[in-house]
């Protein structure tokens, strides 16, 4: 398998970025904020909305993954890294790559919001709708994708083509 057609190219990744990072900013009205970033795939998402953020901003990286190597959600969530989280009385933006079925996401706002902040909202640069499983609202959303398995701007398959600095559909793979 091997990139594809490309969906979101780095200009425009760039810009989208920039736009929610206000979007985020004008919504935090200066409150500090804790970005809860979900590992691997949202690690180039991550340091480029850092850029725009400004230094009121504290970062906790979690793993969370339903994947385990292949194109399809397993449906079960496995989440790691969070027990020494303090998240009481803080304002918390869950920051993920891609919403596709909504479980690990549905899984990690579960576990935030038994932690007490004060607030928690969403971020994820692409949203895949049409193959949700649990019903959920997206707080900030970069781009709605087709049902197509992505790579590329820090989403993987298998751990390749998280380099790519734009977002293209895997050619080979069961859509």
């Amino acid at each position: 398998m091997k990139p594809g057609d490309v969906l979101f190219t780095a200009d425009q990744i760039a810009r989208r970025v920039a736009e929610l990072a206000a979007e985020i900013r004008r919504d935090a009205a200066e409150r500090p904020l804790t970005i809860l970033a979900i590992l691997h795939g949202s690690v180039v998402f991550l340091a480029d909305l850092l850029k725009h953020l400004g230094s009121a901003v504290h970062v906790e990286l979690i793993e969370a993954s339903s994947y385990r190597g292949g194109t399809a959600s397993s449906g079960q969530v496995i989440l790691s890294r969070y027990g020494q989280l303090d998240l009481a009385g803080r304002d918390v933006l869950i920051l993920d790559d891609i919403v596709d079925t909504g479980h690990t996401l549905a899984a990690v706002r579960k576990t935030v919001e038994a932690m007490g902040p004060r607030s928690v909202r969403t971020c994820v640069l692409l949203d895949k709708p049409s193959r949700r499983k649990v019903a959920m609202d997206i707080d900030y959303c970069g781009f709605e994708v087709p049902d197509v398995f992505v790579v590329g701007y820090g989403l993987d398959y298998a751990g390749r083509y998280r380099d790519l600095p734009h977002v293209a559909r895997l050619e080979g793979a069961d859509d």
